[in-house]
This record gives structure tokens, sequence and C-alpha cells, in this order.
């Protein structure tokens, strides 16, 4: 038995919101979880004597944190990418070139991070690219992951030229000769994906140590990741040999529903330690390339209104076959149109569910950036789930208001949402965005980037979330959504030992010093996974 003492332990239990001291049960069956919590000299008095006793000196402890959105390969994998971040076009290029100098030539050269909306001139092109690097094929995704930036090497290699028609769902974007420019928009991106050399099932699950290394540095003990086979492949080595120490809810493309559907997956097969969640669709693109779906044109585009991948229909027919299945659904969803679209087929889906006498589901909405005001009280009437990432806002807030207009007002509605009484989850979408949780966390209360800006008010402030609130987002809300609620999000006798302790007080420290806060020790199942 491990006892915990001289702590500030906030435990998100309104039934007990604090305590001194915790005890941690060592014997089957309950091995890894809350034997009890209370005062220090309580505690100590019942377990003292049989106990390993640990004093925390005065530190806080919460407990562990869950990001809801993350594409757990990806980010492992892309910890070793060039990183374009945060920078501007000629930085990036910099970087390219500097690790083209590092790799054999013909070696792929990769990175991530890059945002055309933050540069001047916009997108980049081929040509950029290949005086950078003239030896290696070279692609970069956007911080979206909805747009793919190629050189003229990568294009030659992925056979794409002028002569190349749009992909379904995608777009080769031309200048006005017909020429491939370089970068690829939504499904046109697999056409130079595919020709990339794939990590071996070693080399991604070294990534996935990797990240999983980075994660608990932060805060997090347990994901629910989008990524797909050869991220599940890689996840379940791990927990088979014991090296796994992330609690991971593991979706399903809905490409692969069939198969799932034929060996007999349902949501919620597995242990605590790996899980099945739900079916992942694709309703619309992104803000950032202008793809999400929108019911009117983007402002100052009056010939675009995105890309709409599915519509109801089509979403309903995959949503029963995984209904039946026992299968729930989770839809990426951006634009206003496109979240339209995935409410009226949840629609049409719970009265399937109440037909068939199926149970309803766990559905999610994944993202949910901006709602037609009408359309906010049809997640509270369905029930669906709001995973949304606040960390988004502030990184996107200056092209919602390029080209949303008036409308940003209805974006990133944490507080409109949590008003209908609709369920909230967080998550990060790293690596389109930071992991930090106290990142997404500092976010969602002020509403203010990292530099303070736009200003003390926050960007549409009447959004901004208590931090109680927020930090229920990356807790209960998550462990919601994974159907754990029972088990994780908050600190409870009989509950798992997954916990952190933090070098600050969030409820007590300035909303501008959320950010700055730090994990110095991060637990999971009553092991200390790492410690500073």
């Amino acid at each position: 038995m491990r006892i915990l003492v001289n702590a500030q332990i906030y435990t998100l239990n309104q039934h007990k919101p604090s305590a001194t001291a915790l005890a941690i049960d060592d014997h089957a069956p309950q091995a890894g979880r809350i034997l009890a919590l209370g005062d220090e000299d309580a505690i100590m008095a019942e377990f003292g004597g049989r106990a390993e006793v640990e004093d925390m000196g005065g530190e806080v402890i919460l407990p562990g944190l869950t990001d809801a959105h993350i594409h757990l390969r990806h980010y492992g994998l892309g910890l070793k990418y060039v990183d374009c971040s945060a920078m501007s076009k000629d930085e990036c290029l910099q970087k390219v070139a500097e690790r083209a100098k590092q790799t054999p030539k013909g070696d792929w050269v990769q990175g991530h991070g890059w945002n055309q909306n933050e540069w001047k001139g916009g997108f980049g092109s081929a040509a950029e690219l290949d005086a950078a690097a003239p030896s290696h094929p070279v692609y970069l995704t956007a911080t979206s992951l909805h747009a793919g930036w190629a050189n003229t090497a990568a294009l030659n290699a992925a056979g794409i030229d002028r002569e190349t028609r749009d992909p379904p769902n995608g777009t080769i974007q031309q200048d006005e000769q017909g020429k491939p420019t370089g970068i690829l928009l939504e499904a046109a991106m697999r056409l130079v994906s595919a020709v990339i050399p794939q990590p071996t099932h070693q080399e991604n699950i070294a990534a996935i140590q990797t990240g999983q290394a980075e994660l608990w540095r932060v805060g997090l003990t347990g994901v629910h990741d989008f990524d797909r086979r050869r991220s599940f492949e890689a996840l379940q080595t791990l927990h088979a040999r014991g090296d796994l120490k992330l609690r991971v809810l593991k979706h399903i493309p809905v490409e692969r529903l069939d198969y799932a559907i034929g060996i007999g997956l349902h949501s919620g097969f597995g242990d605590d330690m790996l899980r099945i969640g739900s079916v992942k669709m694709f309703a619309d693109g992104a803000l950032g390339p202008r793809t999400a779906a929108m019911l009117e044109p983007y402002d100052g585009e009056p010939q675009n209104s995105g890309m709409l991948f599915v519509d109801r229909e089509e979403i309903f027919e995959q949503a029963q076959i995984a209904a039946r299945g026992g299968l729930s659904m989770t839809i990426h969803a951006i634009g206003d149109r496109a979240n339209h679209e995935v409410l009226a087929a949840y629609a049409q889906l719970r009265e399937f569910e109440k037909n068939e006498g199926l149970p309803n589901l766990r559905h999610r909405l994944e993202h949910a950036q901006i709602v037609h005001p009408d359309d906010f009280k049809q997640f509270s009437i369905l029930e669906i789930i709001a995973s949304t990432q606040p960390i988004h806002a502030t990184s996107d807030m200056h092209m919602a208001d390029q080209y949303w207009g008036r409308r940003a007002q209805y974006s990133y509605a944490w507080k409109t949402l949590l008003d209908y009484g609709v369920k909230l989850s967080f998550g990060s979408d790293a690596p389109v965005d930071s992991p930090n949780p106290f990142w997404g966390i500092h976010a969602a209360v002020t509403r203010q980037r990292r530099d303070g800006s736009p200003d003390n008010n926050g960007w549409y402030s009447e959004q901004k979330l208590t931090v109680e609130q927020a930090l229920h987002g990356y807790t209960q809300g998550a462990a919601y959504a994974a159907g754990m609620e029972d088990r994780l999000g908050m600190l409870a006798p009989g509950y798992l030992a997954d916990l952190i302790v933090i070098d600050k007080d969030p409820f007590r420290c300035n909303p501008e010093e959320l950010q700055e806060i730090q994990a110095s020790a991060t637990m999971v199942g009553g092991d200390w996974v790492w410690r500073n």
C-alpha cells in the first residue's frame, strides 16, 4: 500500500472536493485503485502501519488528465519531423534546408505545422521547397492536417502533373498555367503520403513510446487516439509486453467498419488500459484551407462554401450498421453546415436506436468549431458529446474573424454548449496543436493566446469557462466519453489511481499563469510513470 500525505488534493469529486492524504491499494482485485482519501491524521491512523508513506511537500495533486482527441502515432513520429509551427515561411524553408543537409540524398524530408494564414503571400510553392532541398523529396503537412506542401520530387514520386485529376473530396492546387503548385488539399494529400516509405512496426512502437513519455511530462495519463491500424497494432504490442502506461481509447476508421463488425468488436471492448471507442467519420475539411463545409460562403470568397464529404443520409447509412454492432459514432465536423448534417443524421440514428430496441450509445461530434445558433440545442436533445479542443480557439481566432466574420461569435462556443447541458470532452488534436492540457485550460478560461492577445477580455469573452469547468473537460468529460466515468476522471475510493502533481494551484493562481503550470510527477494505476 502507498499513502501520499502533506498534499493539497483537488479530487474533482463534488461529494469530497479536497483532501490532504490518499491511500492506494496494492492488493488484487483493487490494486492500483484509490482506497481512501481524507485528512492526513485519519488516513495515517487507519492505514499508516502497513503502508509506504510519501510526503508530497504540500504540492498540488489533481486527477490525471486525458486528451480526448489526439493522433498518437503521428504525434510520436512528428517529434522527429521538421517543426514549422509558429514560424514564417522563410524560417520554415530554412529549417527544411538544414534538415536536408543532414539527410542522405534521395531520402524524404518530412515536416509539420505550417499555417499559410500566418504568412505574407499565403501558400508556399513547390519551387520554394526545391530551392531549399534540391536533392530530396519534401512533404510538409499543415498545422490543420488538412493540407500538404510538396516539392517537385515529391510530386513526381506521386505521379502528379498537370494532367492529374482531383480525387474525390480533394484538390490539387494549380497555377494559372495548370501546373501543380505543390499544395494538396484534403484527399489529394493521400497521393503523396501513399508513396512515402512507411515506418516499420518497431519504429511505430518506438514513436508511441517517445510520445507517451512526452505526454506524461505535461500531465496526461490517458488519450483518445484517432490514428489508424498501424497505431492500434503498435499499441497492442506495447500493451502485451507491459510497456503501455497511458490509458488509450482507440477509435476505428469507418473504412474498417465491416471488419470490426465481422469480428464482433464493440465500443468498450478491452480493458482499462486499451479499449475500443467509436467509429470515426469525416463530414468536412478544416478552417485553415477553407474546406470546412459552411451554410454560407466564406467571407471574401463568394464561390467557396467548403467541402461536405458526406451528407446526413450517408452518415446514417454507416451509423445504423455500427449501432447494430454496438459501436458508437464519432464524426469530424467543423463548419456549421457539416455540424448541421451530422446532427440531422444523429437524430435519425436516435430514432433508429429507439425503434430497434438498441441502447442509446455515446455518440460524439468532434470539433464542433462553428455551429448555427439553431443547432446548439440539438446536442442536448440528442445527447451528443461535444468533443472539442480549447486551444484551437486561440490558434484559429484570426482566421475565424477573417473567413467567418460575424459568424465567429458562434464558434468554439463551449459556454453555450454547457448552458444547454451538453457534455464536453476536451483534447488538442495533436499534432495539430500542442497536447499540453494546461495550454488548453488557459485558452478555455481566458480566451487569449499565450502572449495575452487579443486583449484582457479575451476573444468572445462570453464563452469563457471557469477553471473547474475547463478541468472537467479533461477529466470527467473525457471519462464519460470513454464510458469510464465510474473509475476515471476524479479521485475517489474505488477509482483508478491516476493522478498528477503540479507546481501551481490552478484554483488560486492568476488566469494568465494557467499556461505555466507544469507537472512534476505523473502516476498511472498507482505507479509513478514519470517524476521530475
